[in-house]
């Protein structure tokens, strides 16, 4: 490699295809001598080496800084100038060619340019590259991109975007001077793309705003404002106990197929209408699972305000690392446009171990479970990254859904419980209760939601009440009197009470409720219209209550809509109503259609297939 001689001389490579002339060779020396402060032409030690690969042209290496005026030099300057005119003239072709050949000039390209030492496992270590920054995109000289991680007193680590074909030892490397990102705009709605904005549906070429780096900032304390707005789920046993706002990082955590996609996505599914954009992230998953999963929002309409950015399980680790961040970048570009965000992390285990492999074969010093020691940076800059804004800025906001798998209900594990503190809140799914048919399988007791009433509506916290406390005595007096055959009749009624409750919170997969439906439940459970009626399912007594409700006292659903408020005559007319209800409903009725379940029921009492 070319290099300086002490600090009064230039050593250099002149690469070309034919050899200049004595004139051009003496413009070569004067420009290393101004350049490069030689001290006089003399000083400069200019080699010349004859390399047809570069088609015509001259490139010159002074150390690691490399000058471009080959004919691949000025393809590449001309391919960046199309990409600047095609963002100016929206894909109109002649416009853009007329600008792209109007603004072109050809200059020498300086670049630093490196040497790869080691090439393995989508990780390469090189030389040469002195000033790059952490995060830098480089490109290497087939094309292949990567991205500047570990930067050392005589190496450059750095991870690739794709498989390493033919890098290897000695292969050349170029910084861009460009940080990591993605394109972003609004083109990306119903899209199906990678970690790095590529579409994986077939769907076309994506035309893009601007470019976003994948990593930024968080905003600070004084760009947000407090979480007060609900991001409604649709899952009783969620809005009613654990709400989450807009803005809001809530934990969904359990172990492997206990519903914790299903809740993700049912709550995807219940953001149609309100203005809300959601974007769901899969790390790590099978693609024939991410498949499913988008044909499901298809099916249902929520591809029209989703995004699906995918790095499946086949994908080398770097992609898997960045996927989170990207997904993020994208969410933040919707943010500051004043819009609601809803981002799904699927899931942030698999991301820890997809950074714990890169770290490793950067040779980053293991520590707890092999994780690297900024394991927990590289969670909380990310979920920091969601919030809500303050007005001054647009009021946007990035409400987060980060899903952690555990192993055998283990929250105090290292990835868990980092993950626990960062967010604030979370919903945790019980094997025990899943296999029982509890489905969503919410633990009440170790779940919360540390915004509470907060992120509820006047109606919801009201008519929730104490149903979280009523749930907890029900599971502690179970256990207590499981054996026990003679009871007072406070106490069977209390589990009579709460088994009503507990089967009231099962809800079918892909059958989110509104906010009304969901008071009308609650406040008919609370005043026992569920556990009196003993000829009828709990499931299909709420199914016919609900439609009765919107067949025949749509009024009170609307002004429920509308009001978001419980006012005490409200209340007085829904409990009229129930009793209506409960009149109209004759036991033998119930007795004869207790095994017939209505499709057109909103609530299904038949068991649902298993919540991925």
């Amino acid at each position: 490699m070319s290099e300086h001689i002490g600090t009064s001389g230039v050593r250099a490579l002149l690469k070309c295809v034919t050899r200049p002339t004595p004139q051009q060779e003496e413009q070569f020396r004067i420009f290393l001598d101004r350049t490069y402060h030689a001290g006089g032409t003399e000083n400069v030690e200019l080699e010349i080496r004859v390399t047809p690969e570069i088609h015509g042209g001259f490139i010159l290496d002074v150390g690691s800084d490399e000058y471009d005026w080959s004919t691949h030099g000025r393809e590449r300057q001309f391919e960046t100038a199309i990409d600047e005119a095609r963002k100016k003239s929206r894909g109109d072709l002649l416009p853009m060619l007329k600008t792209a050949i109007s603004e072109f000039r050809v200059l020498a390209q300086k670049s630093e340019v490196g040497t790869v030492e080691t090439a393995g496992d989508g990780i390469v270590t090189i030389q040469g590259l002195d000033h790059v920054m952490y995060g830098e995109i480089i490109l290497f000289e087939n094309g292949v991109k990567g991205m500047v991680q570990n930067i050392e007193r005589d190496h450059v680590g750095a991870i690739l975007f794709d498989q390493e074909g033919t890098i290897g030892e000695g292969s050349r490397v170029t910084g861009i001077g460009k940080r990591a990102g993605i394109p972003v705009s609004d083109a990306y709605l119903g899209r199906v793309v990678d970690a790095l904005g590529n579409p994986m549906d077939g769907g076309g070429r994506i035309e893009a705003d601007e470019y976003r780096p994948i990593e930024e900032p968080a905003p600070g304390i004084i760009d947000r404002q407090p979480v007060s707005e609900p991001m409604e789920t649709g899952i009783l046993a969620i809005d009613s106990m654990f709400p989450i706002g807009r803005g809001q990082r809530e934990l969904i955590i359990g172990d492997r197929q206990t519903g914790k996609t299903s809740i993700a996505v049912d709550t995807i599914l219940n953001q149609k209408g309100k203005n809300c954009i959601c974007i769901y992230t899969a790390i790590g998953q099978k693609a024939s699972t991410v498949a499913s999963l988008v044909n499901q929002l298809k099916k249902s309409g929520a591809m029209d305000y989703s995004v699906v950015l995918v790095s499946t399980a086949a994908d080398p680790a770097p992609l898997q690392y960045i996927a989170p961040y990207s997904a993020t970048s994208l969410a933040e570009y919707f943010m500051h446009r004043g819009k609601d965000v809803l981002i799904v992390y699927d899931d942030l285990s698999k991301h820890a171990v997809a950074y714990r492999t890169i770290s490793l074969l950067l040779g980053r010093s293991p520590g707890r479970e092999a994780y690297p020691g900024d394991v927990f940076y590289l969670h909380s800059r990310l979920l920091e990254r969601s919030a809500r804004l303050s007005e001054r800025l647009g009021g946007g906001s990035i409400t987060a859904l980060p899903i952690i798998e555990t192993q055998g209900g283990d929250v105090s594990a290292y990835i868990p419980t980092n993950v626990i503190s960062i967010t604030d809140g979370q919903i945790f799914l019980e094997s025990n209760l899943f296999f029982q048919g509890q489905r969503p399988a919410v633990n009440v007791g170790l779940s919360v939601s540390r915004v509470g009433g907060a992120a509820q509506t006047k109606a919801m916290k009201k008519a929730a009440g104490s149903l979280r406390i009523d749930l907890a005595q029900y599971r502690e007096m179970e256990v207590f009197t499981q054996f026990s055959s003679d009871l007072d009749t406070s106490t069977q009624k209390l589990l009579k009470k709460g088994k009503a409750q507990m089967e009231l919170l099962r809800q079918p997969l892909g059958h989110p409720m509104s906010m009304a439906e969901q008071v009308l439940s609650l406040i008919a459970a609370e005043h026992n219209l569920f556990s009196d009626m003993d000829h009828l399912p709990v499931k299909e007594c709420q199914g016919k209550l609900i439609r009765f409700f919107h067949e025949s006292h749509p009024d009170l659903i609307a002004r429920l809509e509308m009001t978001k408020t419980l006012e005490d005559d409200l209340k007085e007319r829904i409990l009229a109503a129930c009793d209506e209800f409960a009149a109209s409903v004759k036991p033998e009725d119930g007795t004869n259609e207790k095994n017939s379940i209505s499709m057109e029921d909103p609530i299904r009492a038949k068991d649902n297939p298993a919540r991925a």
